[in-house]
């Protein structure tokens, strides 16, 4: 469970006005000293993430943010990143103090948790100084607790883990394939794959995969055509790499359903419509458009990335424009969108699915077409309708 992916785990934040209690409430519930704790009000500056098991509702990933009533320049950006970490949060945890009740700035953030609507608990901390828990509030979902003492604690935890959101079962492949069925992965190793790892979802296929029932076969795109020469059936499906497209769709025979795993993720993101849709917009680049290249993980750059390299080189050959070329990556993602003509986003796979619909929330009210990494390739590469074929939009 450990190793689960972040963007695989409930975001549980906790929110609240300065001085709540938040740090020293989230080391209680974790039993760790992960936020520091102090009485000067904003001592929590950055938002704070610590991934733990919280059973039975399963692996998550606990948020402590900046106070929502930060004041002051730096104030204001502090305030920004803990409305970044509401866009991306499955369950909020709403922290007053007890002896003063819900405050206007609890009000605010109460009626944004139920805009966004995100199931929300509030909790009382500081219970050991009040004599009474009379106060009034507008959620009825409460608990009182002490960081402190530890009353109440186990109570929260209990909750929380019982507040699992309402989600439909999601399969990566698995619900392409039947028991049984052969599934060829093709896995470039070059000098932009990762050493001694596959990449997250290439782990998450093959486990997706023999949950199935099927069977995995794993090569690269050079031993390919003598992986399918041994094979005494045709394969169900074969996914590759979208930087290997073109190679594979060449060896792969047209009645072999062939796709990727960008495009897979974007399904499983809940994108690949509107991927499919902004795609379009490739072949109506003009001369000094600006094309925004956007991950969901910050990673060293190699020499042939694909992101900053493969793909902008991509762009230049296909359309023959000159065009602007920007990357973001981790939660650098800008709110504004206008000024591009295309974004062009990975598969998502660190991020929650939250997040991911956030950013294409973005751009659909913004009116920019977005993408993502798969699905422009094979645009590029004149293989789209094969690749998209037999997957399930």
């Amino acid at each position: 469970m450990n190793d689960t992916p972040s963007g695989e785990r409930i975001h549980i934040g906790f929110f609240g006005k300065r001085n709540a209690g938040k740090s020293s409430l989230l080391n209680a519930v974790t039993g760790q000293e992960l936020a520091v704790v102090s009485e000067t009000e904003g001592t929590t500056t950055d938002p704070v993430y610590k991934a733990m098991e919280l059973l039975p509702l399963g692996p998550v990933m606990l948020i402590d943010t900046p106070g929502f009533d930060d004041e002051g320049a730096l104030g204001e950006q502090r305030v920004k990143k803990t409305r970044q970490v509401l866009e991306k949060t499955d369950i909020a945890v709403l922290v007053a103090d007890a002896s003063t009740g819900m405050t206007a700035c609890d009000e605010e953030l109460a009626a944004l948790f139920k805009e966004h609507e995100i199931p929300c608990i509030m909790v009382f901390n500081k219970s050991d100084q009040t004599d009474g828990h009379s106060k009034e509030n507008k959620i009825t979902n409460v608990i009182y607790v002490s960081a402190k003492t530890g009353e109440g604690v186990r109570a929260l935890k209990e909750k929380l883990a019982a507040m699992r959101p309402n989600q439909e079962e999601k399969h990566l492949a698995a619900d392409l394939v039947k028991p049984l069925d052969t599934v060829v992965l093709v896995v470039p190793i070059d000098s932009a794959a990762p050493k001694g790892r596959l990449i997250l979802p290439q782990q998450q296929a093959i486990r997706d995969l023999l949950e199935a029932g099927a069977v995995v076969m794993v090569t690269r795109e050079s031993e390919l055509a003598q992986t399918l020469a041994k094979l005494k059936e045709k394969p169900a499906f074969v996914i590759t790499d979208s930087q290997a497209f073109e190679e594979v769709a060449a060896i792969v025979p047209a009645d072999i359903p062939l796709t990727s795993f960008s495009i897979l993720m974007a399904r499983y993101k809940g994108f690949l419509k509107m991927a499919v849709e902004g795609v379009k917009a490739i072949d109506g680049l003009k001369d000094g458009d600006r094309v925004l290249i956007a991950e969901g993980c910050t990673h060293h750059r190699q020499c042939d990335d694909i992101g900053t390299v493969k793909i902008p080189r991509f762009l230049k050959k296909y359309t023959g424009k000159e065009l602007v070329i920007e990357t973001a990556s981790g939660t650098g993602f800008p709110e504004d969108l206008t000024p591009y003509a295309l974004v062009i986003h990975c598969g998502g796979c660190m991020l929650n699915e939250r997040e991911v619909l956030r950013r294409m929330r973005f751009a659909g009210s913004q009116g920019v077409p977005v993408t993502n990494y798969g699905i422009a390739i094979a645009q590029m590469k004149g293989i789209l309708g094969r690749s998209i074929e037999h997957v399930h939009i």
